[in-house]
C-alpha cells in the first residue's frame, strides 16, 4: 500500500485546515480526517455540470457560475457540456485551491482555467451570486451539501434569503444546480417555497455506477429564456 504524501496546506476562511494528499495517482483534499474530494470518486461532479448542460441545451451565450473549483471536474465537464460560445464563471473562496490546480493538481485540470470560456472569481459565490448580471445556470458545490458542515457561513447559502438571491439572479428559465453527499428532505422544501420547480436526482460517486449515492437537486426559475437579448 502506498503512504500519503501531504503537498500542501492551507487554512480555509472562517477557521478549518485543508490538506492536499496524494498516494501514487490518487490525490484527496482532506479538512481533518474527513475527505472533501477524491480523484477516484469524481462523476457525480461531473453529473453537476453535465446535468445542468442537458437542461440548457442550445441556449445561446449561456452564463454559468460554478461554486467551488475543487479538482476541477465539474468544470472540465462544463467545457466538454455547454456551447463554444457559453461562459463560465468559477468562484473559489480559497487561493490555494487555485493554486494547486496551476501545480500538483494540474494533471487533473489540464488547461481548462486557460480557456477563452472561463473566468476565476477569487472571493465567496454570495458576493458572484450577487454581482449583477444574471446566470443561466448556477452550480454549487462548496460544501457537503445544503448545511454549511464544514463552513457554517455556507448556511445563508442555502437558507430562505440565500436561495431567494439565488433565484433573482437566474434568468427566466434558468436553473440553481446544487450538489451533497446526501438528500435533505428540509432543504428541498425550501427549495420549492423559493418559487422554483424542483428536481432530486441521485447520482452514484463512481463513473461506473457504483460508491456512495449523492443527491443533485435542480431548481428552475418559472419562465422563458429570452434569446433575442443575447445576441
Amino acid at each position: 500500500m502506498l503512504p500519503w504524501i501531504k503537498l500542501g496546506e492551507t487554512t480555509m476562511p472562517g477557521g478549518g485546515a485543508m490538506t492536499l494528499m496524494q498516494r501514487g495517482t490518487e490525490f484527496s483534499i482532506m479538512s481533518g480526517v474527513i475527505t472533501l474530494m477524491n480523484s477516484r470518486l469524481s462523476n457525480s461532479e461531473v453529473q453537476l455540470a453535465t446535468l445542468s448542460a442537458a437542461r440548457i441545451g442550445t441556449r445561446p451565450k449561456a452564463r454559468i457560475l460554478i461554486g467551488g473549483l475543487g479538482m476541477g471536474f465539474t468544470l472540465r465537464a462544463a467545457l466538454d457540456c455547454f456551447a463554444a460560445d457559453s461562459e463560465i464563471t468559477v468562484a473559489e473562496l480559497v487561493p490555494e485551491v487555485v493554486a494547486w490546480a496551476r501545480g500538483p493538481l494540474a494533471v487533473l485540470h489540464g488547461n481548462s482555467l486557460d480557456d477563452i470560456r472561463v473566468r476565476i472569481h477569487q472571493g465567496d459565490v454570495a458576493t458572484a451570486i450577487s454581482g449583477g448580471q444574471p446566470f443561466d445556470a448556477i452550480l454549487l458545490d462548496v460544501d457537503n451539501g445544503p448545511d454549511g458542515l464544514f463552513r457554517p457561513a455556507n448556511d445563508r447559502l442555502y437558507n430562505a434569503a440565500g436561495l431567494a438571491a439565488a433565484r433573482a439572479a437566474l434568468t427566466p428559465g434558468g436553473h440553481l444546480a446544487v450538489w451533497s453527499s446526501a438528500p435533505d428532505i428540509r432543504f428541498t422544501k425550501r427549495l420549492k417555497q423559493a418559487s422554483m420547480s424542483v428536481e432530486e436526482i441521485t447520482v452514484r460517486a463512481r463513473s461506473n455506477g457504483k460508491g456512495e449515492r449523492h443527491t443533485i437537486w435542480i431548481a428552475t426559475r418559472p419562465g422563458k429564456a429570452d434569446s433575442a437579448a443575447r445576441t
